[in-house]
């Protein structure tokens, strides 16, 4: 039970609607965006403001188009690589060799000094 001076909890952006000095709420348009799931999404734009050509899927998170009926392809989902992976990609076995045996020279040369 409340009573005297209590707080209530109101979320961010609350308005009352007993206080009209609090402004108006612009006014906003409505978009639909469809993923490839068949999911809909619909924020709210300024009506000032410039659609863009696609919106995350709120539901699944893949791309979404404004085109139900082709709506964007699911992007390629590339495997994990590991770093020698990364590394092979960048150089040849050759070039490996010929830095891991630098390398090693180096090692030697300061372990006799």
């Amino acid at each position: 039970m409340l009573h005297g001076n209590a707080i209530r909890a109101t979320r961010i952006g609350h308005q009352s609607p007993s206080r009209p000095e609090a402004g108006q709420i612009a006014p906003a348009t409505v978009v639909t965006y469809w993923c490839f799931n068949g999911h809909a999404t619909r924020p709210r734009f300024s009506t000032k403001a410039t659609v863009p050509d696609s919106w995350e899927c709120r539901r699944c998170g893949l791309p979404a188009g404004l085109d139900a009926e082709n709506p964007p392809e699911p992007p390629i989902q590339q495997p994990y690589k590991t770093h020698m992976a990364y590394v092979m990609d960048r150089r040849s076995r050759e070039d490996g060799e010929a830095l891991l045996a630098e390398a090693l020279a180096n090692l030697r040369a300061r372990r006799l000094d």
